[in-house]
């Protein structure tokens, strides 16, 4: 457990492995074992490790971790069997939910997404990520308002939370209110400075403020990344409508390369 927290994942599955060689039920074994071959990308792994501990339990973090890998092998509709059975699990346990509700809504589910997340919120009414959840499905039907209440409300509870304060800021840009949503993608960037569409998000709300310095201070800081990213940048710089005026993206392009 320590070697997986410290991100030691190769440690982690090693440790994780020697136990269940001698006991091949032992389900936390499985289960740490899982997560070290899934955040290496090994879902085949996995799958080889938590099926057979799964058939002899009914333990929902372990079926969860299933369904995630079966859901990386491209294997939806088991990945998703699988996790309807986790979500019946008592005492609930939200990420089972969490994991079902997101792969609803990835596949375009939302009305099936929203009664997911408000089915575990209703067991588990202090499950934030939950919530946070719901209110991308929210955001996805539209419904900012509801979006809103929900991620503020995650954000009011936990302020530092990356995923509440990105989905805040998104809605607060999609309702016009970007020197508030500017400064909350400024807080998600600290949690995660390399995150390089968290910094053209940000970047779009200074130019929609007036601050073009400032907007294009940071597109021109991702065009550095890279090809990808430059070219990502001078689309935003092209498309934002207080941005400078360009009739092809190339010319954004030149112009945060030589700006």
């Amino acid at each position: 457990m320590a070697a997986l927290a410290e991100g030691r994942l190769a440690d982690a599955e090693h440790l994780a492995g020697y136990v269940l060689k001698s006991n091949r039920g032992h389900v936390r074994a499985a289960q740490l074992f899982g997560q070290a071959v899934l955040r290496q990308g090994r879902p085949e792994a996995a799958l080889g490790a938590l099926a057979p501990v799964a058939r002899r339990t009914a333990d929902p973090a372990l079926e969860t971790l299933l369904g995630r890998a079966l859901l990386d092998l491209g294997r939806a509709d088991e990945a998703a069997a699988r996790l309807r059975e986790a979500v019946t699990r008592r005492p609930a346990y939200p990420v089972a939910f969490l994991e079902l509700g997101d792969l609803l809504r990835n596949r375009g589910r939302l009305d099936e997404a929203a009664a997911v997340f408000g089915e575990g919120l209703a067991l588990v009414p202090d499950a934030l990520v939950l919530k946070v959840g719901l209110g991308h499905v929210r955001l996805d039907q539209n419904d900012r308002a509801a979006a809103r209440r929900l991620f503020e409300a995650v954000h009011a509870a936990a302020p530092e939370r990356p995923d509440a304060v990105i989905g805040l800021a998104r809605t607060l840009a999609l309702q016009g209110e970007h020197a508030r949503a500017a400064d909350l993608y400024r807080l998600a960037l600290r949690a995660h400075p390399a995150d390089l569409l968290l910094r053209i998000a940000l970047a779009k709300c200074l130019l929609e403020t007036g601050d073009r310095a400032a907007g294009e201070a940071e597109l021109r800081r991702v065009a550095r990344a890279g090809d990808q990213p430059a070219a990502l940048a001078a689309a935003a710089l092209a498309a934002t409508p207080r941005g400078r005026a360009f009739l092809r993206p190339s010319a954004a392009a030149r112009h945060l390369a030589t700006g």
